[in-house]
């Protein structure tokens, strides 16, 4: 086996991996401190929810969950491809499998009594960390991702619909439970889930250089444009000690691909020499409009 198949293999396995684990961490953050407390998320698992205490119980989260995102992954299947919902289609079924297995594990019982609010802000930093585990992966748990992946491909925000969608899922838990308590708690929960989140993902909306110097500098340029769909430039150098000719790819990307790009370079050369630097403002095509 060449090393660039070993080494595509070994992250693949490793992705899948963080996702599994961090779709754990979500089901057991959701069913052991928030479900069981009767608080209701936004997103695909806060109208699974609603479900859930509306039919008093008769249709588990896991179901409904499942039942929603083979919709939404068929109807997503023929705009973005197989291959581009291939992680996302592993984090369906794991997470609703992670959610199945802690229904039955807890019952339905609260691991924290007469604490609501400690036992929200425990499920949300758990549910964060699972969730920033799973995009960490580049994976998804589906629902609202999967229409966001939709509606991005055509270039349109909807950051704003699906604001006012998790405000609207929160507050008709009231029509169940009749107590504002319930809704405060639920946005409460929505915040430290997504400031969590955030915090795994360490700040991976930033943008990064790349120098990568290597022998092999026409095959990563390549695969840097095919594979991860970026620009690069080549720029001829001499080394300072050897004073010999060498070849520079240079590369502006998302903080949030430098994984892949150390991974695309070493499954090449392992050899290479890579420098990676923060910048403060990229704009053009692919990133931040030019601001004037």
């Amino acid at each position: 086996m060449k090393a660039a198949q070993f080494y595509k293999i070994y992250f693949s396995i490793q992705d899948y991996l963080m996702i599994l684990f961090g779709t754990l961490l979500y089901g057991f953050g959701f069913n052991a401190f928030i479900l069981s407390n009767e608080i209701v998320t936004g997103g695909v698992s806060g109208i699974c929810a609603l479900i859930f205490f509306a039919t008093g119980g008769a249709i588990p989260v896991s179901v409904s969950y499942f039942v929603i995102n083979v919709v939404l992954l068929l109807a997503a299947l023929k705009i973005l491809g197989f291959k581009f919902l291939i992680k996302t289609i592993f984090g369906v079924f794991s997470l609703s499998a992670s959610l199945s297995f802690f229904e039955w594990l807890l019952k339905g019982n609260p691991i924290l009594h007469d604490q609501p609010f400690m036992a929200i802000m425990i499920g949300a930093l758990l549910c964060g960390a699972g969730l920033g585990l799973v995009f960490s992966a580049n994976g998804s748990t589906g629902g609202t991702d999967i229409i966001g992946a939709i509606v991005n491909k055509y270039n349109i925000s909807i950051g704003r619909a699906l604001l006012f969608c998790d405000f609207f899922i929160i507050s008709s838990s009231f029509f169940l439970f009749h107590n504002v308590d319930k809704i405060v708690f639920g946005f409460v929960e929505m915040i430290i889930s997504n400031y969590v989140l955030d915090m795994v993902l360490n700040g991976n909306r930033q943008s990064v250089q790349f120098l990568i110097f290597s022998q092999k500098y026409d095959e990563i340029a390549e695969r840097i444009i095919h594979d991860l769909d970026r620009g690069c430039t080549i720029l001829d150098g001499v080394g300072g000690y050897s004073r010999k000719p060498v070849k520079v790819v240079v590369l502006l990307a998302k903080k949030s691909e430098s994984v892949s790009i150390f991974r695309l370079v070493k499954q090449i050369d392992h050899q290479a020499f890579i420098s990676q630097s923060i910048v403060r403002g990229v704009y053009g095509e692919g990133f931040d409009q030019i601001k004037t």
